[in-house]
């Protein structure tokens, strides 16, 4: 009981100071990903609030809760395996932005989560986070260099951040780096098109099972994804989103305390299919 009491605290922070923020925006979004061999169907909602402090300082904060189901085809697996069909995520992201001058801005976030089966204690607690530098080079153009604490491959690694950030025009703006690459146009205000290619994971960690026939601890999913993306806003702050790509080198792997993977699943690749709703303010 003190466990969960411990990072629900963690987690709920945040709301006290709700009435202080400047702007918000709460947005739900559904995911399937069908293999050959298995189905991944995955709920998202969070809710988000900024806040600017003075003129040189900005505070953005995200709670987010997230279902994965995993639906395997009888022929392929057996029962042990079958079991592991449910998983869940909360994270809190707490992101802080202080500008230095008018073209260096530094980015600090901070983001705890807890990855779990259906048991929820500190076995499932991680802290996740960044730090990047944004320098601005002309009227057009922003790099971003850093590191990050991230699961992008299926588990929690320090890794490289980098982007280059192009405005081609009004309408249309380009960004290449790792983990994220993306192509943006818009043709009026109202419609925005984005072609995306990012590498992404995430991991949970399992409830003890005596029938599981190995010493996995954790559930490990990554891949690279490939998108287009088209957001409407339908009314002055409601937004939907739709997404449809597909999905390379997906990995599905039973993982033991060390990150070692113990059992591949050898889904195959699959598309991806989204859509989402928004409200922001």
């Amino acid at each position: 009981m003190k466990t969960r009491f411990l990072i629900w605290s963690i987690f709920l922070i945040s709301i006290f100071n709700m009435k202080a923020q400047e702007s918000f925006s709460v947005n739900m979004n559904v995911k399937t990903e069908p293999t050959d061999k298995i189905d991944f169907n995955e709920t998202n909602i969070g809710i988000s609030f900024n806040k600017k402090i003075g003129v040189k300082n900005k505070i953005t904060n995200t709670l987010e809760y997230s279902n994965l189901k995993v639906n395997y085809e009888i022929d392929h697996y057996n029962n042990p395996y079958e079991n592991l069909d449910r998983f869940n995520q909360i994270k809190n992201k707490v992101e802080f932005s202080h500008e230095i001058s008018n073209a260096t801005s530094l980015n600090f976030s901070i983001t705890p989560t807890v990855n779990f089966q259906s048991n929820l204690d500190m076995d499932a607690f991680s802290v996740l986070g960044s730090f990047e530098i944004k320098q601005r080079l002309n009227s057009n153009t922003i790099i971003n260099i850093g590191a990050a604490r991230t699961t992008v491959f299926g588990s929690p690694k320090f890794m490289p951040v980098l982007s280059l950030n192009y405005q081609i025009s009004n309408a249309s703006s380009l960004m290449i780096g790792f983990p994220d690459s993306k192509i943006s146009y818009s043709n009026n205000i109202r419609n925005k098109f984005s072609l995306s290619n990012s590498f992404n994971g995430n991991f949970y960690h399992l409830d003890s099972q005596s029938d599981l026939n190995t010493n996995a601890t954790k559930v490990s999913l990554s891949q690279m994804t490939s998108a287009l993306e088209y957001e409407r806003n339908v009314d002055k702050n409601w937004f939907l989103n739709f997404k449809a790509g597909y999905d390379f080198n997906k990995k599905y792997n039973l993982i033991d305390n060390d990150n070692h993977k113990v059992y591949d699943f050898n889904t195959g690749n699959g598309c991806v299919l989204g859509i989402g709703i928004k409200y922001k303010q």
